[in-house]
């Protein structure tokens, strides 16, 4: 039986209204994909906590959790993702790449020209038709 993995994952807008895209490294499981920066919640912890932790370890940039934008199960071919993405805004620093090959700001028309991590896509969808 697959196992379950629960992720939290930011929606982070800037003030340009521009959403915080970063691409998956050569390295890492569903590789050269994009997605929304974040996470597995460990256990005892809270979604809201694991996302505060997952964006300063990956972009070194604290951030302040707003509303759950999104929930969506996804089966992969080795686990299962629960992905949850969290509306978000940074509080300090700017983003910064560590684990991820690269970042970009997008505007949402142009979300759907980047080749996304399959668990993402319902986020992604949502975004492009939000106004």
């Amino acid at each position: 039986m697959k196992q379950t993995v629960k992720v939290v994952a930011a929606i982070i807008e800037n003030e340009n209204q521009e959403i915080l895209c970063v691409l998956r490294s050569p390295s890492m499981l569903i590789p050269n994909m994009w997605e929304f920066p974040g996470g597995k919640v460990e256990d005892g912890e809270d979604i809201y906590s694991a996302l505060i932790r997952e964006i300063k370890e990956e972009l070194d940039c604290n951030i302040a959790t707003q509303e759950i934008f999104n929930e969506h199960t996804h089966e992969y071919e080795a686990f299962i993702i629960n992905l949850i993405t969290i509306k978000s805004k940074i509080t300090k620093g700017s983003p910064k790449v560590s684990e991820h090959s690269n970042l970009i700001w997008s505007k949402r028309e142009s979300l759907s020209l980047l080749k996304w991590a399959p668990a993402d896509i319902p986020a992604v969808e949502l975004l492009m038709n939000e106004k």
